[in-house]
C-alpha cells in the first residue's frame, strides 16, 4: 500500500512539473513574439513543397540573394542594413530559409540536401534569372553545393566568414543522435531550446562572437533574433538538426568543381579566418579574398558600408 502511494504522489508531481514546464514554454514562446519586430507589410511568400518561404525582394538591376547565417535565430534581418545600400544597383531578394525567421518551421529534421534544394528551387520559380548570391557562415556550404549541382542559376558568389572545411564535414554521431532525441521531446526539449535561445543567450553570442565592438550592439537586433527564435510551429526542429550536424556537408569536392567566381570576406577579427581562407584556396586557387576591418562575424550588421565596398568592387 505504501508503495502504490509513493508512486502515486511521485505521478502527480511529474505531472505537474511537467505541466509548469509547459506553461513557461508558452510563456517563453508569446513574450518573445509580442514586440512583433519582424513584421513586414512587403513581405512576400514562396508556397514551396515542404512549406512557405518568406522572403523580400527590393530594388532593380541585376538580381541579388542574400542568404543569412544558419542558426535558429537568424533570419533576413541580418541583411537590413546592407538592403538600403544595395538596392539602387540590384535587385536584392532576402529569404527567410526554411526552419528560420519568418518562414514556416516543420517539425522535420532539417539536411544540406534539403537547403540545397530549396535554394535551387527558388531562383527558379521567383528569380527566374541566373543570380549573384552572398551567404553567411554555416549557409556559404549550402550555396556552394546548390551551385555545384545546377551551376547554371548561379553567377558570383560570395561568402562571409564560411565555417572551415573540417566544421563543414562533421556528421551525427551517436553522442549527437541521443541530444537530438532529447531536444525533440516536446516539454523537456522545448525547455532545453528555450534556455539555449534565451535572449540572454543571444546577447552574449553577439557580444562576444558576432561583433568586434560590442557596445553597437543595438537592442533591436537581440529583440528581432530572440523574435525569429520562437516564431512557428517547431523552431527548435532546426537548432536540434544544425547543433547535431545533419546540415553538415563536405564541400571539398565542390569546391574543386565550381567554375563561378567565389570570393571569400568575413571579418578581420575573427579567429582563424585566414587559415580559414587558405583551406578554401586550396582546393579552388581561383577564390580571392579580403578582411574588412574592426568586424567579427556579422560585418553586414557591425560595418556595412565596408562590405557594401567590397561587394560594388567585387560584383562588377
Amino acid at each position: 500500500m505504501k508503495t502504490t502511494s509513493k508512486l502515486l504522489t511521485l505521478l502527480i508531481l511529474s505531472a505537474s512539473t511537467a505541466a509548469t514546464t509547459a506553461v513557461i514554454n508558452k510563456f517563453v514562446k508569446l513574450s518573445a513574439s509580442s514586440k512583433n519586430i519582424l513584421a513586414d507589410a512587403k513581405s512576400l511568400c514562396y508556397k514551396w513543397r515542404f512549406g512557405n518561404i518568406h522572403y523580400t525582394k527590393s530594388g532593380t538591376g541585376k538580381p541579388l540573394l542574400l542568404i543569412h547565417d544558419l542558426t535558429a535565430c537568424s533570419n533576413g534581418y541580418e541583411w537590413s542594413s546592407m538592403i538600403s545600400l544595395l538596392k539602387e544597383q540590384y535587385t536584392v531578394y532576402t529569404i527567410d530559409l526554411l526552419g528560420c525567421g519568418r518562414s514556416e518551421k516543420p517539425d522535420l529534421t532539417y539536411t544540406n540536401y534539403l537547403y540545397v534544394q530549396m535554394i535551387s528551387d527558388f531562383i527558379k520559380s521567383e528569380i527566374g534569372h541566373r543570380t549573384n548570391i552572398i551567404a553567411t557562415g554555416g549557409s556559404s556550404a549550402l550555396a556552394l553545393m546548390a551551385c555545384n549541382n545546377s551551376p547554371e542559376l548561379f553567377d558570383q558568389i560570395m561568402l562571409i566568414n564560411p565555417e572551415s572545411l573540417m566544421m563543414c564535414s562533421q556528421i551525427p554521431n551517436n553522442h549527437s543522435k541521443v541530444y537530438k532525441f532529447i531536444l525533440d521531446l516536446p516539454i523537456l526539449g522545448t525547455l532545453l531550446y528555450h534556455i539555449s535561445v534565451s535572449k540572454q543567450s543571444i546577447t552574449e553570442e553577439f557580444t562576444r562572437n558576432y561583433y568586434f565592438n560590442p557596445y553597437s550592439v543595438k537592442n533591436s537586433i537581440i529583440d528581432a533574433y530572440y523574435e525569429s527564435a520562437h516564431l512557428g510551429d517547431s523552431p527548435k526542429s532546426l537548432y536540434a538538426s544544425v547543433k547535431c550536424n545533419y546540415t553538415k556537408c563536405n564541400v571539398t569536392n565542390a569546391l574543386k568543381k565550381i567554375n563561378n567566381s567565389i570570393y571569400i570576406t568575413g571579418g578581420q577579427e575573427m579567429d582563424h579566418i585566414n587559415d580559414i581562407i587558405m583551406e578554401y584556396q586550396k582546393y579552388n586557387p581561383a577564390i580571392e579574398s579580403s578582411l574588412i576591418s574592426k568586424s567579427k562575424y556579422l560585418p553586414q550588421l557591425e560595418n556595412p558600408t565596408s562590405l557594401y565596398q567590397l561587394i560594388q568592387m567585387y560584383f562588377l
